[in-house]
């Protein structure tokens, strides 16, 4: 396999925020993640108005470069829903001065190096099941050309199940499968589900569904507390996140604080799990996290 791509080729990891705040955490610890693993390429991030400038301050010390975009929003989703302006990273096709661009979710960390990533084509994905890619890696070419044709298409084409993600597998009906250790999905549903934990160390790129690891106490994945949820859960995983918290410099880690809404939601989930005597007991472990501590508002 080609390890890099020909002719000097500007290339760059590109993630976007917008909406709210609740996903910077997640995106400094990707930076920290990626710089970790000696890459050679640009991170740039997009964000809207709604990331505040204290931050922006954190997001660049951790290593992006930023930009402001305005927001796309979803046909499929109502007025001020958590999912109103999920089609802002088309934005990423904007990117133009790039000749490739790998979009990485803001809740994935990468622990190899996939710089080897950019030989691939657009739009090169790892698969959620057979035929379906998940959107939370991809490869893209950014276009002018390419970025009109999709706002078109957002008023043209329906979605299979209403998401940004499944909008994407109906436009790019064509794409490459990239091998799932560079999008690995933390889902472990049912018994098979749970053998694929064993291979959490062989994986390059995690992406952490479920609730997110700096929204819960670092004691232990609070996926395991709330009902529906457990599929999600995985203690191993939840590790994995926290040394890179642990790596990153003292100086970034404030951004991924609790708030005191965040802090009472835990308990809650906790109180609710230890009425229900949850059989996997994660509930009797006791919270050290210092986070509990000084919370934000």
């Amino acid at each position: 396999m080609l390890k890099y791509s020909a002719f000097q080729q500007r290339e760059a990891y590109a993630t976007v925020l917008h909406t709210s705040e609740d996903y910077v955490c997640g995106a400094v610890a990707l930076a920290q993640s990626i710089i970790r693993t000696n890459s050679t390429r640009d991170l740039i991030l997009l964000h809207d108005e709604n990331i505040t400038p204290e931050s922006l301050v954190g997001l660049k010390a951790a290593g992006w470069d930023t930009r402001l975009i305005n927001g796309i929003r979803s046909p499929f989703a109502d007025k001020d829903s958590f999912n109103e302006w999920n089609f802002s990273p088309l934005r990423i096709w904007m990117l133009t001065w790039y000749d490739k661009v790998v979009f990485i979710d803001a809740d994935v960390l990468v622990f190899n190096n996939i710089d080897w990533l950019f030989v691939f084509p657009q739009l090169s994905a790892a698969p959620n099941d057979k035929t379906l890619f998940n959107s939370g890696v991809m490869v893209i070419e950014p276009s002018l050309c390419v970025f009109e044709d999709l706002m078109v298409k957002v008023l043209e084409m329906d979605s299979y199940n209403g998401s940004y993600q499944g909008w994407l597998n109906e436009v790019f009906t064509w794409w490459h499968r990239l091998p799932s250790q560079v999008n690995f999905l933390k889902d472990f549903e049912g018994e098979d589900g749970r053998r694929q934990e064993k291979i959490l160390d062989e994986i390059s790129v995690l992406h952490f569904l479920g609730l997110k690891p700096w929204m819960c106490y670092r004691d232990y994945d609070c996926n395991w507390d709330k009902e529906g949820m457990q599929r999600f859960a995985s203690d191993k995983a939840h590790e994995k996140w926290w040394q890179v918290y642990d790596e990153m410099p003292e100086t970034l880690q404030p951004y991924c604080g609790l708030t005191e809404h965040m802090n009472w939601r835990l308990k809650k989930w906790r109180w609710i799990a230890r009425s229900l005597k949850q059989p996997d007991e994660h509930w009797k472990i006791g919270v050290t996290d210092p986070r509990q501590y000084n919370l934000g508002a």
